[in-house]
């Protein structure tokens, strides 16, 4: 464990996955731009609450203007920052990683040819972190929702070269995460990818522009209309371009690429309804974005899926609506609610 390791960009995942690893004895430096969050940390250390429990674990947090005086490289260096954020941070990350280093593109959406742009093809990793939920609504703290996927026999972090082939260093990469949750090596991480996207798109815009948690959404049939029409237009735009997608939902794409079939439909349909926990109705990212007043990734998500249609002929009205109404919400023109969702099937019905 003699590594060094870098987590730039420390939200929700990058301290769940920071607190997890220092605990483990990786030697781990954390670096972020909320302030208050590095001021907490510092101070008190980073605190866990999940289903296992919870624990607080002093941690090395640094702001991110203090970076600049790091003298230290790293082994090992996880991007997690937002979408919006990953051309500058990736930038400012290269210069901290040793020659045959790696940077573990760590984020949501389809950001790891734009990362191994700027740090070389050579030196990225693509890790996709599927069904979970955390939330940080308050420094130094960092909870998540949820059964762990040990418990379930579900492999949370996918680990793979862009180029498909299992090496060394995923493997590496692959116990290292072990110590946060179920992990395993990937050959397939633009499938995963594109799973993940589909899964994110069609459940964090909802949640966000509605103002609502999982439970409320899913207990609205046209909000589900809404869920699987993306998750739809998303599938039939990733198997055009011969993307072999992994299931979503225990569900295959090309089912999805069906749900205008009306069995389909109905059979789509009963995976999105309430599952009757009596558990928190936890908010989406993007959601938890919403509520703080911070700019979303629809762009990144449902909007990438909107530009790949347009490239594979593929159309997306509905992801098209999500964008323009997320947006106006961004923009400060629109108030979440759940008069939203009549909008936004209004805005595709008109495309």
């Amino acid at each position: 464990m003699s590594k060094q390791i870098a987590i730039m960009g420390v939200g929700a995942a990058g301290s769940y996955i920071g607190a997890h690893l220092t605990r483990e004895g990786y030697d781990v430096t954390l670096i972020d731009m909320w302030g208050k969050h590095v001021d907490a940390m510092q101070a008190n250390g980073l605190h866990v609450t999940d289903a296992l429990g919870e624990f607080t674990i002093p941690v090395k947090a640094i702001h991110l203007a203090d970076a600049m005086q790091l003298n230290q490289q790293f082994d090992i260096a996880f991007l997690a920052v937002k979408s919006y954020d990953t051309e500058w941070a990736a930038h400012f990350l290269k210069r901290f990683v040793k020659k045959g280093g790696v940077v573990v593109d760590s984020q949501n959406c389809m950001n790891d040819r734009l990362v191994a742009s700027i740090v070389g093809h050579d030196r990225v990793v693509g890790c996709i972190m599927s069904s979970i939920t955390v939330a940080l609504w308050e420094p130094g703290k960092v909870n998540r929702g949820g059964v762990h996927g040990r418990d379930r026999g579900y492999d949370v972090f996918r680990v793979g070269e862009l180029h498909g082939r299992i090496t060394p260093r995923v493997e590496e990469i692959v116990e290292m995460m072990s110590c946060v949750d179920a992990s395993k090596a990937t050959t397939n991480l633009w499938g995963e990818r594109w799973s993940k996207l589909t899964t994110n798109a069609s459940g964090n815009p909802v949640g966000a522009m509605m103002g609502e948690g999982g439970q409320t959404i899913a207990a609205n049939p046209d909000a589900r209309r809404i869920q699987i029409n993306i998750c739809k237009e998303s599938c039939q735009v990733a198997l055009a371009q011969n993307y072999v997608v992994e299931n979503i939902r225990g569900i295959t794409a090309e089912t999805f690429s069906r749900a205008d079939d009306g069995e389909v439909y109905e059979e789509l349909d009963s995976k999105f309804m309430p599952t009757g926990g009596s558990g928190p109705d936890w908010k989406s990212s993007m959601g938890q974005d919403v509520t703080k007043g911070r700019h979303t990734e629809v762009e990144f998500m449902n909007g990438y899926i909107s530009q790949q249609g347009r490239v594979a002929g593929v159309p997306t009205p509905i992801n098209d609506a999500i964008v323009q109404v997320v947006s106006e919400i961004d923009a400060g023109t629109r108030t979440p609610g759940p008069e939203n969702v009549g909008l936004v099937l209004e805005l595709a019905a008109m495309r």
